[in-house]
């Protein structure tokens, strides 16, 4: 049985919600409904050490049993693809999808993580892939990185925040002018009323650096999203009710204006040790009401076998 580790409820007329699919998707019929429920899972980090396929599947389980509407991946499917070669990371995909995606009832859409790029740059001799996103892609059965859905009156929106830049960082925090572009033309369509929920793996604000750091420590270039402003002027004047990010592996909530960011922890926690700065492996619990956010995190009751 899973614990709940926290539960909040916030104030606000809708939410929103990030996705990266085209063409868009219709999700239960018109218009929008009294409340949806999300399931929102991040950082998975997927191997095949140290038993964490029994953990995948602990954590499948545990994510059925909140019944949610809809699930929803923040990217870092599988562990070590940006700098491994395709035939390296193939089982890695193999067990994320056996026993984690495919074993989830509802229907399931993933954003982009840096590790889910494979081999962006190779550390193992292999080649570096043409399109690092091609395996992604391919395996999720994608037509792009960034793409958004309707899913009962709420429109999810999600990005592909990831761009390679080599030297010491590997990649940054960046969303580029194709994407920026696509997201003017997909909201053009939209009522300003509609709720928003963006997805993405690196955060587009967070105050983790400052909280474990002190307060004049930024956030490094390969832990947020650099132009995150940018993004965020895309939203002025729609209803951007709720960011859900990943990446830090920590359980964070801000709210900033008419929007929730929340950072939602990771599937393997401190990379299958344990917990990471107080919190444990787990996944999130969304439920969008016409007056609310409600925010739960999810425990699912693992013991770390990782040395």
């Amino acid at each position: 049985m899973s614990a709940t580790t926290r539960r909040v409820l916030l104030g606000g007329a809708g939410a929103v919600l990030a996705s990266a699919l085209l063409p868009r998707l219709s999700w239960a019929g018109h218009g929008r409904r009294s409340s949806l429920r999300l399931a929102f899972f991040t950082d998975v980090h997927t191997r095949l050490e140290w038993e964490t396929p029994l953990a995948l599947e602990r954590a499948a389980r545990a994510v059925n049993a909140r019944r949610p509407d809809l699930v929803v991946g923040g990217g870092d499917l599988i562990t070590d693809g940006f700098q491994s070669g395709a035939e390296a990371m193939a089982p890695r995909w193999d067990a994320y999808l056996e026993h984690f995606h495919r074993a989830l009832k509802a229907p399931v859409h993933c954003a982009l993580g840096n590790h889910d790029l494979v081999a962006a740059i190779p550390e193992d001799g292999s080649s570096a892939a043409a399109d690092p996103r091609s395996t992604f892609r391919a395996r999720l059965g994608v037509e792009r990185s960034f793409r958004s859905l309707d899913a009962g009156g709420y429109h999810l929106v999600l990005l592909d925040p990831v761009e390679v830049v080599g030297g010491d960082l590997k990649y940054r925090g960046w969303v580029g002018e194709e994407q920026l572009r696509w997201f003017e033309q997909d909201l053009a369509g939209l009522d300003a009323t509609t709720p928003i929920v963006l997805v993405t793996h690196m955060p587009l604000l967070t105050a983790f650096y400052q909280a474990t750091e002190g307060t004049e420590c930024p956030a490094p270039a390969n832990r947020a999203v650099v132009n995150n402003l940018e993004v965020l002027e895309r939203f002025a004047g729609r209803n951007l009710l709720l960011v859900l990010q990943g990446h830090l592996h920590v359980d964070e909530l801000l709210r900033w204006r008419d929007t929730t960011f929340i950072t939602g922890g990771a599937v393997c926690g401190k990379w299958w040790r344990g917990s990471w700065h107080g919190t444990p492996e787990g996944f999130g619990v969304v439920t969008l009401r016409r007056d609310r956010v409600e925010w739960e995190y999810v425990t699912y009751g693992w013991t770390a076998r990782r040395p």
